[in-house]
């Protein structure tokens, strides 16, 4: 969230590339896949009182599982296949602030206002500025226009996400981030808005073509900003990611760090969420989640 002002950037998607993107990718419910190109976490359990498929390994568990056991803070995560319908989930606490994370939010509730309809050039230019520059006053704005709380919230009633609490305040006393940041949420309703962009079922809250814009933006973030659930993924899989930082008190000695996204390719079709609290600097959250992530990575083969 604090590197918003790493990366500003303006400029509005440029519509011959949204276009082919869009032809590329059609308005299926599924887009193909794109070639080329901690302690609370003991122990992962099938979602939904799911069993996992004969011979299929949960990725959350064993490597995957012990490895949290011995970092500092608390990790929660969750991991749905796309190929088999088998989500699992690791770790067991309460609801953690989404930091930048809420900023996918923001734009599927306010597409979703759109009625299908495309975004106007200016919020098209907010809208790349938040998800790929994770700009705060761009997030800002456009939470604003999304009905604040009570417009998110209503999206998220209506997407089925039963964990996540949008925030109050966003000016909130004693506190030096925007507010929006403190929505809290659990990583198997991040997993819920993924699935709009990916799987969004028989009555899909957003356009085909909303979806591909808003996973084009995710495709393309920031250079600096590409870490996270991306961790171990090798080249030419598509990644499709938002990322969230923030320090939770003044000495910048407890960090929220999150990381959400699609990976695609290379035998793999998953999408997969972490949050991590608790972090005594914001790379050691950076290094949890991407050790994690290049184990779900290396198990969903």
């Amino acid at each position: 969230m604090p590197g918003a002002g790493r990366a500003i950037a303006g400029v509005a998607v440029v519509a011959v590339a949204l276009a082919l993107f869009l032809a590329l990718r059609g308005n299926g419910s599924h887009p193909p896949a794109a070639a080329g190109a901690g302690l609370a976490g003991a122990g992962a359990t099938p979602a939904s009182g799911q069993a996992a498929p004969a011979g299929q390994a949960d990725p959350l568990s064993g490597p995957a599982a012990s490895y949290v056991t011995g970092r500092s803070g608390s990790v929660l995560a969750a991991v749905y296949d796309l190929a088999t319908g088998q989500s699992w989930r690791l770790g067991h606490g309460p609801a953690q602030a989404e930091a930048s994370v809420v900023k996918l939010d923001i734009l599927e509730a306010l597409l979703a206002r759109q009625g299908g309809a495309a975004l106007s050039p200016g919020d098209q230019s907010l809208s790349q500025s938040m998800i790929e520059d994770s700009d705060n006053d761009a997030a800002t704005s456009l939470w604003d226009e999304a009905g604040g709380a009570a417009g998110i919230g209503a999206y998220n009633d209506s997407a089925g996400l039963t964990g996540t609490t949008p925030s109050a305040c966003v000016t909130c006393a004693g506190f030096a981030w925007p507010g929006w940041g403190l929505t809290t949420t659990v990583p198997q309703d991040q997993l819920t808005l993924l699935k709009q962009l990916i799987e969004p079922g028989p009555r899909p809250l957003l356009s085909g073509a909303q979806r591909s814009y808003v996973l084009s933006l995710m495709e393309n973030v920031a250079s600096d900003q590409r870490w996270g659930v991306s961790g171990g993924v090798p080249a030419g899989v598509t990644v499709a990611l938002k990322n969230g930082w923030l320090p939770l008190n003044d000495a910048n000695t407890n960090w929220q760090i999150n990381s959400v996204g699609w990976i695609s390719g290379d035998g793999r079709d998953y999408l997969i969420a972490v949050f991590t609290t608790g972090n005594p600097a914001e790379q050691y959250g950076i290094d949890t989640i991407e050790a994690l992530s290049a184990r779900v990575w290396a198990a969903m083969r």
